[in-house]
Formats: C-alpha cells, structure tokens, sequence
C-alpha cells in the first residue's frame, strides 16, 4: 500500500485475473453440471477468502476443472443440495488434514514429478482452448493471432500495462466497433445479476446422507488438497519467496466451507490464472488475489453487458501464452534429455502421460510419485553388497556388508554367504549398512538359523544406534520365514 506502482501492478494483475476467471468458471460449472452461477459464486467466494486464510500470497484459488470432475456425479445424481453440502463436508476435511501436517508431505514429492505437473497442466491448458477454435467463424482465427501478437510484442514495449488487459481490451473495441459476429463470453453462460447469499443446504442429517457425500468430499479434498500445495510450491519457485503450506492447507479448507454456504461449488488453486497474476502481470501480494474475486464479483454483477461482449478469442490467445509459458522447455531439450539420467526422464513422461489421459492432475501426480517410488527403491537395491574380509585367523570368516538394507535390498541377501564351506565362526559386519525395517531383521535371523543349522555361528556386529534398536526389538520375534 505504500508503494503506488506495486498497488496498481496487484490492481491491473487482479482486473486481468477477473477477466480470465469469468469464462473458465462457466465451463467448469458446465463441467459439473450446475449453473453458471454457482461457478462464478464459487470462484468470488475462493479468492475472496483465500486472500485472508492462505499461505501462499497472489496464488489464485477458485472453481476449478479437477473439483468440478469430482464433485459431478453428486450433482447428477442427488441434486444441488447436496453438491453444496459435499462441499463443506470437503472443506472440513481439508481443514483437519491441514491442521495434521499433511502439508509437510509435499517434501516426498520429486523435482521430475513437479516438472511433469508444470508441463501436463500447460498441456491441460492448452487443450482446453481446443473446443473455443473449431467450428468457429474464420474472423476468430486471426483474431487470436493478433491477441497472440499483442501478447508477445507488447511487453518489448512497456511492462506498465499488462499484456493480457491490453489484449482483452484492444479485442473487445475491435469486435464491438466493426460488429464482428465472433463467440462471446456471453455465449457461454448466462452471467448472475445479484449477489450470493448465505444459505443451508437442505438435506436430512442423516448417515445415508454422509455416507452419500463422505466418498466425494474425500477425494474432493484430496485433489485439491494436492492441486493447491502443489501450485503454491511452482509459486515458491518463481518468485524466489516461501510460503506457509500448513497454512494453505487449512486455509482451502476454510475457503471451501465459506464457499459451500454461500452456494458455490467448491474450489482450489488454480495454475492458470495464479500463472497469469504472478508471471504475465508481475503480482507478488495478496492485493491482487482479493482484488480478482472483486472484480469479479463487480464485472459479472454490475458490469455483465459490457463483459458479455469480450470474444472468446482475446482469452483463447491469453490462455494460450499461459500455457506456453507454464511449460518447462528447458527439461525437454535434447541436451537435458540426454544429461538426465533415464529414470528421472521417466516419471516426468509418466506424470504428464496419466495427467493428460485423465485429466486429473492428483492421479497422474500420485503415477508419478509412485513410479518414483518404485524406481528409487530398484536403484538402491542395486548399491547393497556382500564382500569377504580376508583374517589371519581362518577359523573365523568376516563379511562386510555395505548399503541401505530394506524390503527391495535385503531379499537376495541369504542368498550371498557360502554357508556349507565357511567356518564354525562367522562375523556379519553391518558397520557400513542400515537397518530399515522388519524385511530386513527377518532376512539376518534367517541367515543366523542357516548357519545355526549346520552347527555354526553367526554373530551380528557393527550396528549404528538405529539400526541395532530396530533389530533388538525385532529379532526372534518375527516368526520363521516372515
């Protein structure tokens, strides 16, 4: 507030955000099968109140495609009502995920998994702007190569205006003075003409009910739980600043409750228009956030006619540098490609093949986690070795054994001692080896048994602290061959 050109960069980030907003809210609300209302009521009542309650300041949060996807079958299936009460069911769960920590699990998640979520929501982005470019009169072609133009040229020639506004505007004056038939944001919903209201949804407090809404309020805070924790950190990472992800969390949830009980249908972060007001308009504050939920609100409400009027072309051609932008080139150039090793290449290409597929950013998310997960594990098995120790004393053998003993590792490890030919004596030296977990302890009792068998004795040594508590506790009392 003290610095006038910041305020008006967050005031022009905020209008442009709004502008973006308007049409994106009505397809979701299609997408879910609800009025246009409920969506644009949605996307207010979100940015308005993460604006206070979140973490991640100039992040967008409002309806969005992958809560709209989730929620739809309550919808069609139960009514209105009970969308709405799934809603602030889906909110309180947020908020006691939130308020457990679940944030701090972000850490989990690769660098290659984060760049397939940039490059498959880019992806997503751009695909969504497909059904805005067929079956479409021929003007609204160059019309988006002149939004494009604009997009790209104008900022070689001031940063003072925003790109994307003077896209939108110089569009609108064009279709509007020459009367130019093109697809408008009117033609994609009819815009609210009052301001929400506080209300109950009306259904039987019952555990039919919960057990109706339970299954979708769940993965409705799931995903977008995941959605906005995800977008918050690529937030992070562009402008060189942390946020509270604790906080954010509970503060979606927050957000959602209030939207549910002014009749919206739920939302998230939303990286294309966040992409917008922090990378193409430069905000950094929660200004911008509060101000795109106002202007929304006023644009749609006061200002509907003149809105209704802006061609769908002008935010195609937004969108669409959105998407570019968004879009890690850099980690698909055949320089990176070939310095990467192939299995980091591989969960970025598993994350954004499922997410695309899907159209669901937490499952293909999830695929790549999982992926990750499953490859790690290959690869460090890999590391672990068994090597005799030459001694003075032959009636004793040493073995040395070296790595990170797990599930993945320790399963070949009673396969590597030669127990019909060693000695009456055998050391396993473990000083340069972990211990972690139940796999690995029974692997070492069933190695001690098999020496055991033939009336030998092997004698475990070299544990660190960890290791030696988890083995103490778990030794002999796993049972034979489990």
């Amino acid at each position: 507030m003290r610095s006038p050109r910041r305020l008006r960069t967050e005031l022009v980030a905020g209008l442009v955000v709004a502008l973006a907003l308007i049409p994106e809210a009505i397809s979701f609300s299609v997408i879910a099968g609800v009025d246009p209302r409920v969506g644009l009521f949605a996307s207010f009542t979100m940015a308005v109140s993460i604006a206070f309650l979140g973490g991640r300041p100039a992040m967008i949060s409002a309806a969005t495609g992958a809560i709209a996807l989730v929620v739809a079958p309550v919808v069609r299936e139960h009514g209105l009502d009970y969308l709405i009460a799934t809603v602030i069911l889906g909110g309180t769960i947020q908020v006691v995920l939130g308020l457990l920590g679940v944030a701090k699990l972000m850490r989990f998640i690769p660098r290659s998994v984060m760049i397939g979520f940039v490059n498959a929501l880019a992806i997503l982005i751009f695909l969504a702007q497909i059904p805005h470019l067929v079956d479409v009169p021929w003007m609204v072609y160059p019309m988006v190569a002149v939004g494009l133009a604009i997009l790209v040229l104008w900022p070689r020639l001031t940063a003072v205006v925003p790109a994307p506004l003077v896209a939108i505007v110089a569009l609108t004056l064009v279709t509007v003075l020459a009367a130019i038939a093109v697809p408008t944001v009117s033609d994609e919903g009819e815009l609210p003409d009052s301001l929400p209201s506080l209300l109950l949804p009306d259904v039987p407090l019952t555990l039919e009910t919960l057990q109706i809404i339970a299954p979708y309020a769940v993965g409705m805070a799931l995903v977008g739980l995941m959605e906005s924790l995800m977008t918050a950190k690529l937030v992070d990472d562009i402008t060189g600043t942390h946020s509270v992800k604790t906080r954010e969390a509970w503060g979606q949830g927050a957000a959602n409750i209030i939207t549910g009980f002014f009749g919206g249908m739920g939302g998230c972060a939303m990286i294309g228009q966040t992409m917008i007001n922090v990378k193409s308009s430069g905000a950094r504050t929660r200004i911008s956030t509060f101000c795109a939920g106002l202007f929304l609100l006023i644009l749609v409400v006061v200002l509907g006619d003149v809105v209704g009027q802006i061609p769908m072309a002008a935010l195609v051609a937004v969108m669409v540098m959105v998407s570019v932008g968004t879009f890690d080139w850099h980690s698909v150039r055949p320089s990176t490609l070939r310095r990467m090793p192939r299995s980091e290449t591989l969960v970025m290409v598993v994350t954004v093949a499922v997410t695309v597929v899907t159209n669901n950013l937490a499952i293909g998310v999830v695929s790549g986690v999982l992926t990750a997960m499953v490859l790690f594990a290959r690869r460090v098995a890999h590391l672990t070795r068994v090597t005799e120790l030459e001694q003075p004393d032959a009636s004793v053998r040493v073995y040395l054994v070296t790595g990170a003993l797990f599930w993945a590792s320790s399963n070949d490890l009673v396969y590597q001692f030669d127990y019909a030919d060693d000695p009456d004596d055998v050391v396993i030296d473990l000083s340069a080896a972990q211990v972690w977990d139940a796999s690995t302890v029974a692997t070492l009792d069933a190695i001690v048994r098999k020496y055991a068998e033939r009336g030998k004795r092997a004698h475990i040594v070299g544990l660190d602290t960890h290791s030696a508590a988890r083995h103490s506790a778990l030794t002999g009392r796993l049972g034979d061959g489990h």
